[in-house]
């Protein structure tokens, strides 16, 4: 097979020659470039073309946020963000690199003799190669950019509730699902009347500052799920890094560190088959733009159950793996473009009370 060719834009020398002793080891991976700047990038980017970049945060000049706006209005190319997880500043503008068009935010290594060492690098060369797969646009619109393209193809039935009034609301996305979640989430009134679950898949040294995010970019309070909290309505709660979250009885939430389903840890399907168990039909499940196929199943156990589900459709998703796999499984009673999801959601919520 023909190496993944990688550009790396850092701007400290140490991990620069790091991460290009990462990439040279994976011989799937060929490393085409690294540069020390977003000037630099922008520059080199038209002659050497990579299948994919490794692109910091934090730059001289203009930094990896308008890096990333540039290359995705001009060179359009799936981006790797590879950031410092401990810093507040540094993983707020990785989340905005997200809504930017970059598809996945990965921890920077730090030597290697530090003990987690392999692991990340591990990680960085797996998402190196699995986003290089990814097709990418110029500056990809989400909604209403696409509305004449989705209003035919999309699907959803007529609003008529299935016996009971909804009590819950679960929400799963993996691959670019930060900025589908802000989207959604924050379509959402401040007075939203159910609790909402929320599975992303990240990594878990990245989950405390993605909630944090989310919290700064929607309406509702946003947090990380703590073991044995009971949900509330108009919160949102957030699977932790490397835990499942489950729906208890007395709609308590469960945090637990059960085997990974799906190859995932949190998984959709654990959440949305918690849902099914302890809600019924009075649950409301959607998936949302992700690789693989992890939530099918738990949503088709949603649907068994009575409850009401949405895939988003496929033209609004940045990668049609895992809501694709719902529809395959006929789990989806409703798929539709992402700016249409909260809509509907509230159409279920109040039935009769919007248009």
């Amino acid at each position: 097979m023909t190496p993944v060719r990688v550009m790396l834009v850092e701007d400290s020398l140490v991990v620069r020659e790091l991460l290009r002793h990462i990439v040279s080891r994976d011989p799937r991976l060929e490393l085409v470039a690294a540069v020390a700047s977003g000037e630099e990038a922008l520059a080199k980017l038209p002659a050497v073309r990579p299948d994919v970049i490794s692109m910091d945060i934090r730059l001289p000049g203009i930094d990896g946020l308008e890096t990333t706006r540039r290359i995705m209005a001009e060179h359009p190319t799936p981006i790797v963000v590879v950031a410092d997880s401990v810093e507040d500043s540094s993983l707020r503008i990785s989340m905005n690199a997200l809504r930017a068009g970059a598809l996945s935010v990965v921890e920077k290594p730090v030597a290697t003799t530090h003990a987690g060492y392999e692991a990340v690098a591990g990680e960085i060369c797996t998402q190196l190669r699995i986003m290089a797969q990814v097709p990418v646009i110029r500056r990809r619109p989400i909604g209403t950019e696409w509305a004449g393209r989705t209003a035919a193809a999309s699907y959803a039935p007529s609003v008529e509730p299935l016996g009971l009034a909804p009590s819950v609301l679960g929400i799963a996305a993996s691959t670019g699902g930060p900025p589908a979640l802000a989207r959604v989430i924050g379509a959402l009134p401040r007075d939203f009347s159910l609790p909402v679950l929320v599975v992303q898949h990240m990594g878990a040294a990245f989950m405390d500052g993605f909630a944090a995010w989310l919290d700064s970019v929607v309406t509702l309070p946003v947090g990380l799920a703590r073991d044995g909290e009971r949900s509330e309505p108009g919160r949102v709660y957030v699977a932790p890094g490397d835990r499942h979250l489950e729906l208890g009885s007395g709609r308590i939430l469960r945090v637990i560190d059960s085997a990974p389903v799906s190859g995932q840890r949190p998984a959709a399907t654990v959440l949305f088959r918690s849902m099914a168990r302890q809600a019924g039909a009075s649950g409301i499940g959607v998936l949302l733009t992700g690789m693989g196929e992890d939530g099918a199943v738990g949503l088709a156990d949603m649907q068994a159950a009575g409850a009401q589900t949405v895939a988003e459709h496929e033209s609004t998703a940045v990668v049609y793996g895992m809501p694709a796999a719902a529809v395959r499984l006929g789990a989806a009673r409703a798929i539709l473009p992402l700016d249409r999801v909260a809509d509907h959601v509230l159409r279920l919520v109040e039935p009769g009370a919007r248009p």
